[in-house]
């Protein structure tokens, strides 16, 4: 079964658990087999053996001139702040434009080798026009950074920030918060261990931070003359070298000292090198007096500042002009050359052109290749010109061009990765620009990850303004996006808003398609009342509808809920009548899905014979197409059928073709879950030494992963492997750490069974009264099950207690 491919076991999870790092006795124990009759050795997996190394650091401004005192402060003070507990904080404040972020960045770059752990950066925008980011998001992204796969990422900010505390707990890692507007959006960013150190730049003084959190506070003043003056020699000298230093320090009086405004205002300077610098101070002084008669009150260093903007933006080419202000439309803080395109109308080359005169002008800047931001103070100012300058009509066309733009190339990258789910788009929705084309899947999943952000804002900003329709097709569209990805966050985000638009412009097929989405989405994060209740809503809107289709895949999803929570009889009847539905509408691909869920299903029932029935069929059909996740996924369930069927052999041929193809591919989500499959049937042909190779390799790439319920089914089968090997002792401890896990995740059925080995290796090791309770705790467990196999397994263990 592929897609929304559940968990092998059930994780029930009703409310999902709060992830947690055991000091001992936890699972975070795995084994490691040297030789199996050396002895295997259990050794403690921490958080903080996730082993992605990030450098995140953006590069630092060329021409970095000046603050040489402040920079020497900040070193000093960061000799001392690596060891303060719990973490060293330092906080630069000061004025908008004062130059933070650059004294951060060469701070954080002469720092970096001394961070083994690596470095995490990330802008908070909080002083951006659009939203500012938040804690639970960043710390989502901050744990994917950090190689923390996104099954052990809770819901809430409490339980990432935890999580996060204690991957950093072993790391010396340096954290960069740029451009933090409130204490609330630093705090729960900050490490919880000595070692690692944070920097912080923000507009606020953060007295909150200086006084709870011990942060040490460097305040930013402006540049002081000569330093102002150096700054704009800097630029210009190369240049202009007969600038007089009595209009130098005018011209840097004039942009109020601020780093900003005097890149600007000497970039404008050298671009004009046969123009006297009097007459540029002059053109200046009738810009700032021009804005003094526009304002009132207003702040004498933003008003410097505006002023500046306004004489850079003025003197810009019409198409660069033009740029700029639409840039301030753009949903997002960074963009690449084919949004910017999208937004100005133009073709690419053109926009290139505009883009490298904003350049130049510094007015735009490079963040990575092929990349470009604008600061918050300048887009703030570009809003202000197109709100000025471009009519409410031509608005609405820039952003309805830009998030068509992000639509479509989206569907276009989710054609690639998710070929068999993904959602079509139709006509009414026409691309105004061109949209990217990818070489490949790999290609598409590189867009998407650099854009996933762009694409919540574009999200979030269709159904702000007003375009309901693209705003939930861009949340169908991102479905299988982010399904591929695991990002969660993103999917309900996306999917919430994608279904409030639909119910806004009375789209029922949007509302049954965003619903399907947000369903799709709890069932991945394990959220499974929610799931339910919107695969329910969705199939009563497409059956209003008439859409057969649409109903077919709320059958399949509503079954693959019920084998999850193994209802079987209900998963199985809901897997009919959606292969029925395909059938009749000549979808062979689907059909063959529900075929294979149809065959899970039988497996999970004990009915072996009808399972290897389609499973022969369905191999023959994906060997022809050549899928290769198909043909592993159908060779893994013929190798549990044809081990239920006591086929020994032939599991064992099937289970090897699919390695293979793990293998090739090399794919840890398939090795591990079929090197489980193959754990048990080692165990079938008495082979305990091997299946503890197997199950020890599957705990290890199911903990990389992230999966704890696939991995707790791992440390079962490693409790029974020793127990095969005679030793009844060493498989105790791997049983209850099985049965811990699943239980933390409400997995009645997986805890039953976990209970049951439990129980019997209890018995071996002569602790009957303990293993007379964990009996009858399974028992009462599987009261809630009526498949054969789960009632066989109470009659048995009812066998065994006392009163039976």
């Amino acid at each position: 079964m592929l897609a929304d491919m559940p968990p092998e076991s059930d994780p029930g999870a009703e409310a999902h658990h709060a992830n947690r790092v055991e000091a001992t006795g936890g699972i975070g124990h795995v084994i490691q087999a040297r030789d199996v009759h050396g002895g295997v050795h259990v050794h403690h997996m921490s958080a903080a053996s996730f082993s992605v190394t990030p450098r995140q650091l953006p590069g630092t401004l060329s021409g970095f001139v000046n603050r040489t005192t402040e920079l020497a402060t900040l070193l000093e003070i960061a000799a001392g702040a690596e060891a303060a507990p719990p973490a060293g904080i330092i906080v630069i404040t000061g004025t908008a434009g004062v130059g933070k972020t650059s004294l951060a960045l060469r701070l954080a770059h002469r720092l970096r080798d001394r961070f083994p752990g690596g470095e995490l950066y990330v802008n908070l925008r909080g002083y951006d026009p659009g939203e500012p980011a938040t804690a639970h998001d960043v710390l989502g992204r901050f744990l994917r950074d950090l190689g923390v796969p996104a099954g052990i990422v809770g819901p809430t900010a409490e339980e990432r920030a935890a999580l996060y505390r204690s991957v950093l707990a072993e790391r010396r890692t340096l954290i960069v918060l740029d451009n933090a507007a409130t204490v609330a959006q630093v705090r729960p960013l900050l490490p919880g261990a000595a070692g690692c150190l944070v920097v912080v730049t923000s507009r606020d003084r953060m007295a909150g931070l200086v006084a709870r959190e011990g942060a040490l506070r460097v305040r930013l003043a402006l540049l002081a003359e000569d330093d102002a003056v150096a700054l704009l020699r800097a630029v210009t000298a190369d240049l202009r070298p007969g600038d007089r230093p009595a209009e130098l320090a005018e011209l840097a009086a004039l942009c109020a000292r601020l780093p900003l405004a005097l890149r600007i205002a000497a970039e404008r300077a050298a671009s004009r090198p046969q123009m006297g610098l009097a007459e540029l101070i002059a053109d200046l002084r009738d810009e700032s007096e021009l804005w003094d008669a526009l304002t009132v009150d207003g702040d004498a260093d933003a008003d410097a500042v505006r002023t500046v903007f306004a004489w850079s933006y003025r003197a810009l080419p019409e198409p660069a002009a033009i740029l700029f202000r639409r840039l301030g439309l753009h949903p997002g803080g960074e963009f690449d050359l084919p949004a910017a395109a999208a937004l100005a109308g133009a073709t690419v080359p053109a926009t290139r052109h505009a883009l490298d005169a904003l350049v130049g002008a510094h007015l735009v800047e490079h963040s990575a290749p092929g990349r470009y931001r604008v600061h918050d103070l300048l887009r703030a100012y570009a809003v202000d010109q197109a709100n000025a300058l471009e009519t409410t009509d031509a608005r609405a066309e820039v952003r309805q061009r830009v998030l068509t733009w992000y639509l479509h190339t989206a569907h276009a990258a989710a054609q690639l990765v998710s070929p068999l789910d993904h959602y079509p788009l139709d006509d009414p929705t026409p691309a105004p620009a061109r949209p990217l084309a990818f070489a490949d899947a790999p290609d598409a999943v590189r867009w998407y990850q650099v854009e996933s952000t762009n694409l919540v804002a574009s999200t979030r900003a269709a159904a702000d303004h007003g375009f309901d329709r693209i705003a939930w097709q861009l949340a169908a569209v991102l479905r299988g996006l982010c399904l591929h990805q695991n990002a969660f966050d993103d999917w309900i985000t996306t999917a919430t808003i994608g279904l409030q638009a639909a119910a806004r412009c009375g789209d029922r097929a949007g509302q049954a398609e965003a619903t399907e989405s947000l369903g799709k989405a709890y069932f991945q994060a394990m959220r499974l009342p929610e799931a339910e209740t919107c695969h329910r809503q969705a199939l009563a809107i497409r059956r209003d509808l008439g859409d057969r289709f649409g109903e077919a895949v709320c059958r399949n999803a509503l079954g693959l809920l019920g084998l999850r929570r193994r209802t079987l009889a209900d998963a199985q009847a809901r897997f009919e009548q959606a292969a029925a539905i395909f059938a009749d509408l000549s979808e062979p691909d689907w059909a063959a899905l529900m075929r294979g869920n149809l065959a899970e299903t039988l497996c999970e029932r004990g009915q072996y014979p009808q399972a290897l029935a389609i499973l022969d069929e369905l191999l023959a059909v994906f060997d022809r197409s050549g899928d290769r996740a198909y043909q592993g996924n159908t060779l893994f369930l013929l190798a549990w059928a044809h081990r239920g069927a006591g086929h020994l052999d032939d599991a064992d041929a099937a289970l090897g073709r699919a390695l293979e193809i793990a293998e090739d591919d090399d794919n840890d989500v398939w090795r591990a879950h079929w090197l489980t499959e193959r754990t048990r049937l080692r165990l079938a042909q008495a082979r305990p030494a091997d299946a503890l190779v197997d199950c020890q390799r599957a705990a290890v790439l199911q903990r990389r992963l992230g999966d704890r319920n696939r991995e707790a089914t791992a440390l079962d089968l490693t409790g029974l492997a020793y127990r095969g090997l005679d030793r009844p002792d060493e498989a105790v401890p791997f049983h209850r750490r099985a049965a811990s896990v699943h239980q933390d995740f409400r997995d009645w059925w997986q805890l039953a069974r976990a209970l049951a080995h439990l129980a019997d290796a209890l018995d071996q090791t002569g602790e009957a009264g303990a293993a007379e309770q964990h009996r009858r705790e399974a028992v009462g467990l599987l009261d809630s099950f009526d498949d054969a196999i789960a009632v066989g397994l109470r009659r048995q263990l009812m066998s065994r207690l006392p009163e039976w």
